[in-house]
Formats: structure tokens, C-alpha cells, sequence
């Protein structure tokens, strides 16, 4: 199903007369889908085509034939019901921040790993300003979010680069499972010719549209948390193609440092009336990490439920 609604949030649009209908537009996006695409986001398109050229090149050279020895070949051998333990998907991921990982990866080459870089840093910039503009919706001070984030030693910030081959029984199998991120925002550099991406709104899945040069931006637990509710993380999953070369996929998720402690946000609190008091745990980052790990195909609400039953201790 695709939708003519999708959120487009132009930002370029944030620095003159139409702010506030932009703000209004973000915030909408925040509360009845989870998800927007940014455009005139500021990262050089020459940048977001070489990061995707040497992403497909190394997908070929470094990982094509491990994914058709492990999962291709594992995967739909004889198989008739759908697959539901597994994804038929080829990734790997990089680390930025506490501290990077990026020269530790040995098949990467010089220009990847500039390139890989260089993205990383103002994906970073973006991250930070997004959440700012979330704080200014919610009517929390500038700068609220990325402290919260922050803990000890600062924010948790990666990126998975996935690849989704052509898929002979895409009936059977899923590239990624329905699921919720749990952490902060997910900002997406996606494929522009392959679609994939659906989240599920009112019920019904619907395709993220794929549009050249754009970020996709989805919220993570985190910040449903945070916002008590008002903003909602929302399951989504990728469908499998038969045809085509197959989608690529570059999530960067910046997230709560690991000692990080999440809790309602007491300014969202304050504004709410007496009787929706506070209805999201407080917990320690990585006791929820722990915790999805095992259940991140599975609904959220029992996650947050179980970080209820132990945040007497946090």
C-alpha cells in the first residue's frame, strides 16, 4: 500500500517564514507515524553517491558469496512455510562513538572507510540537531535529549550496512522481521530504486517511499519513553524482492550511551493532566539493550513492563 501522506520534512524550510509549519509538520510525523524522510537535509548528494557506489561494490566483492554459502543456500532449501527465526539479509556494522571500530574492519578500502567517515560525522551533526527539534516540541529545554543520552562517557552511535538480494520466495521469507528499534533515532541513507522498507500504521503496512538523497528518520523506545508515550516507536519491517540487484541499506542509530539513565521527561509530565501520571519505566540503557536482545521480533509493551517490575533499583 503506499501512501500519499508520507511525512517529507524539508529542511531548509526550518530557517525562514515557514518554521512554524515545518515544527508542526515534524511534530505530526512524531505522533501518528514514527517515521519522516528528510530532504535539503545538508549532507552532499556527491557524498551519499559514493557512500552508495562503495557500499554495492564492497557487497560484491566481500559478501555476496558469504551470504549464498550461509544463508541462501540454508535458508529455502525445500522450504514451503514461511521462515520465521531468521532474515535474508547481508550485514555488517561499524561503531563511531564511544570509540570507533571502522579501522579495525579489514575488508573495507582506504576511500570506503573515508567515505564511511565522513558520513558518520555529519549523520552525527543531524542526529544532535533532530533531537533538538524534538526537544522544542516537546517543550524541553534545547539540549535535554542528547544529555539524557549522554551518561558517562557519552552517546552509543553505529551504523548497520545491510544488503537484500534478490529473494526467489519472498512469500516465505522477510529481509527483516517486524520489529521496534530500541533505541534513540535511526537515521537511513536507502536505496532509491528498491523499495522494501514498510511500517505498520492504523494496521496496514506501508511502503516508506524510496526518494533519492533523502534520510529516512524513525524513532526508537527511547524516546517513546522519554516523550511518555506522546511519541511512538513503530514496528517495521523490509520485504524481500525477487528481481533487481537487490536494496541497500545504511541505518545509523544513535542511541543512549550504555550507563544512560531513561525516564519520562518531568517537563512532558508536568503539561499532561493529573490523571495520566507517569506510564513509562526508569531503567538503565543497558539493561533494556539485554533485555531486547532475546525479544526484538516480539511486541514492545512486555519490554517495558518488565523494566517496571525492576526499576526500584535504578
Amino acid at each position: 500500500m503506499e501512501s500519499l501522506s508520507f511525512p517529507v520534512i524539508n529542511m531548509e524550510k526550518l530557517n525562514g517564514g515557514e518554521r512554524a509549519a515545518t515544527m508542526e509538520k515534524i511534530q505530526d510525523a512524531c505522533e501518528n507515524w514514527g517515521f519522516f524522510e528528510l530532504v535539503n537535509h545538508g549532507i552532499p548528494i556527491e557524498e551519499l553517491d559514493t557512500l552508495e557506489r562503495k557500499t554495492k561494490e564492497h557487497y560484491k566483492k566481500c559478501m555476496e558469496q558469504r551470504f549464498k554459502e550461509l544463508v541462501a543456500s540454508r535458508a529455502l532449501e525445500g522450504v514451503q512455510t514461511e521462515i520465521k527465526d531468521m532474515d535474508w539479509e547481508s550485514t555488517f556494522f561499524v561503531r563511531h562513538l564511544p570509540e570507533s571500530n571502522i579501522n579495525e574492519i579489514s575488508d573495507l578500502d582506504d576511500e570506503y572507510r573515508r567515505v564511511m567517515k565522513e558520513f558518520a560525522s555529519k549523520l552525527e551533526k543531524l542526529a544532535e540537531e533532530l533531537l533538538d527539534l524534538l526537544c522544542e516540541n516537546l517543550g524541553l529545554e534545547k539540549g535535554y535529549l542528547k544529555k539524557t543520552f549522554y551518561g558517562s562517557k557519552g552517546p552509543t552511535f553505529g551504523t548497520k550496512v545491510s544488503n537484500y538480494p534478490p529473494c526467489p520466495k519472498p512469500d516465505l521469507i522477510k529481509g527483516l522481521r517486524a520489529h521496534t528499534d530500541a533505541g534513540g533515532v535511526i537515521l537511513l541513507f536507502q536505496d532509491d530504486k528498491v523499495s522494501g522498507l514498510q511500517l505498520l500504521k492504523d494496521g496496514q503496512w506501508i511502503d516508506v517511499p524510496p526518494m533519492r538523497h533523502s534520510i529516512v528518520v524513525n524513532l526508537g523506545d527511547q524516546i517513546e519513553v522519554i516523550s511518555n508515550g506522546k511519541y511512538k516507536s513503530v514496528e517495521h519491517r523490509v520485504v524481500t524482492q525477487t528481481d533487481g540487484n537487490g536494496r541497500m541499506s545504511i541505518a545509523s542509530f544513535y542511541n543512549p550511551g550504555s550507563d544512560a539513565v531513561i525516564y519520562p521527561a518531568p517537563a512532558v509530565l508536568e503539561k499532561e493532566a493529573e490523571e495520566k501520571k507517569q506510564v513509562y519505566p526508569k531503567f538503565v540503557f543497558e539493561d533494556y539493550m539485554k533485555l531486547y536482545a532475546g525479544l526484538k521480533f516480539q511486541a514492545k509493551e512486555p519490554r517495558f513492563e518488565a523494566m517496571k517490575a525492576v526499576e526500584t533499583a535504578v
